[in-house]
């Protein structure tokens, strides 16, 4: 136990203070003053009063075999250098359940309405109001959803929204501008984050392992300006970014944000974390360095996981607490930190998923219908994960087991 204890502290010596080479010696610095020890690496002796009274391997011995394996180069970055073992590794293959994709794809449009059919059945309707009688508002919101699973126009998708109603998942058949009025009400995105939520629950005894990441989707919306260099006007895509967590075994979306282009990633972490740990147990949330901070660190520590957050050049293990401890694996057990960091190329499979099926481009215009769409492609997502899911785990998914409260639409 005190081996251990002292080789933590030695780890925490090496990436947090630093270590000076003079000939064969060593000068460390002391961790409780602003005095130093010198260190023989060879003969393995230190001039701590804990070496010389005990004449056991101290924290300063284990700190300078720590900063042996690293080489500081000119420019003042750090190298870390690792023997490497020539050894033959059988390659990791992942069998497809074939018969199970096969099934899931071939009824998936059929099981997609199905479905969507049942999440919306638990949205209340509104209190009827005064004037022309106003569509259902789960007709309105499976009318929104499923148009966004085909992919196609509004008109072109009047087929499939007539197919719908003769199967008896909307009430009547809207007129496609009243789809696009919907997608244009604020009062529309709260709802459909409820049903993201929703959707993902039946997978809650599956994923304990989380991944959060943003990608964009680009919009019709053009920003220009003036290049003084080139003397010339130039013009891109605006885009919205979507902020998400998602499980790493299916991939299943718990927890959304919707942005403009500016948005910082770091600071969205902690509440998509808040909000899967509501419904999932989380154990492990992986990210890029660029969530990389201590209070990202502590929000994910807060709900009982372990954040595997890859680490900047930048930083160090200064602060302690959790931030340090994970520095020093990252640091020094590099190969086991990133057996369970690498979890994180899920969420990027979740992107590719979603961009792939439901196109990385958005056809509204205004900023609310923008996010309400990318909402819906969102829950598209998830309910395509679910039908797989009920082929590969044989599960039957089962919404709403509180009842909701109504909520009132404002249509434009």
């Amino acid at each position: 136990m005190e081996h251990e204890t002292r080789q933590k502290r030695g780890l925490e010596i090496a990436a947090t203070k630093k270590l000076r080479q003079k000939g064969p010696l060593w000068i460390v610095p002391s961790q409780a003053n602003n005095g130093s020890y010198i260190v023989d690496p060879k003969a393995h002796t230190c001039t701590c009063p804990d070496h010389e009274q005990r004449g056991q391997k101290c924290k300063h011995i284990f700190a300078v075999a720590y900063v042996m394996t690293r080489e500081q180069n000119a420019d003042g970055s750090t190298t870390v250098t690792e023997s490497v073992v020539m050894t033959a590794v059988k390659r990791t293959t992942y069998p497809q359940n074939w018969p199970a994709y096969n099934a899931a794809q071939t009824s998936e449009k059929d099981k997609f309405q199905s479905l969507l059919y049942d999440l919306c059945k638990g949205v209340p309707q509104p209190p009827a109001r005064n004037g022309r009688p106003r569509l259902p508002l789960s007709d309105a919101i499976f009318s929104a959803a499923f148009k966004v699973y085909s992919t196609v126009s509004g008109r072109r998708f009047m087929s499939d929204l007539r197919g719908a109603n003769e199967r008896g998942f909307i009430s009547k058949v809207p007129h496609y501008n009243s789809i696009f009025n919907y997608l244009e009400s604020a009062d529309l995105t709260p709802i459909l984050r409820s049903l993201i939520t929703e959707s993902s629950l039946p997978l809650k005894s599956v994923e304990q392992d989380f991944a959060v990441d943003s990608s964009g989707f680009t919009t019709s919306r053009f920003i220009r300006w003036f290049d003084h260099k080139y003397g010339a006007v130039r013009q891109q895509h605006e885009w919205v970014k979507c902020h998400l967590m998602c499980g790493v075994k299916t991939n299943i979306v718990t927890a959304v944000e919707i942005h403009d282009r500016n948005a910082s990633d770091t600071k969205l972490l902690p509440a998509m974390v808040v909000a899967t740990a509501q419904n999932f147990r989380v154990s492990e949330v992986s990210a890029d360095k660029g969530y990389a901070t201590i209070s990202n660190t502590n929000a994910v520590a807060g709900v009982g996981a372990t954040p595997y957050i890859a680490f900047k050049s930048i930083n160090n293990g200064a602060g302690g607490g959790l931030w340090g401890q994970m520095y020093h694996y990252f640091m020094f057990r590099r190969d086991e930190f990133l057996q369970h960091y690498h979890k994180r190329s899920n969420v990027e499979s979740t992107f590719s998923m979603m961009k792939r099926k439901f196109g990385d481009s958005l056809r509204s215009k205004s900023d609310t219908a923008m996010v309400n769409e990318t909402l819906c492609k969102v829950l598209c997502h998830n309910l395509v994960v679910l039908i797989h899911e009920i082929h590969e785990l044989n599960i039957e998914p089962a919404f709403w087991a509180e009842p909701q409260p109504a909520q009132e639409v404002t249509v434009h």
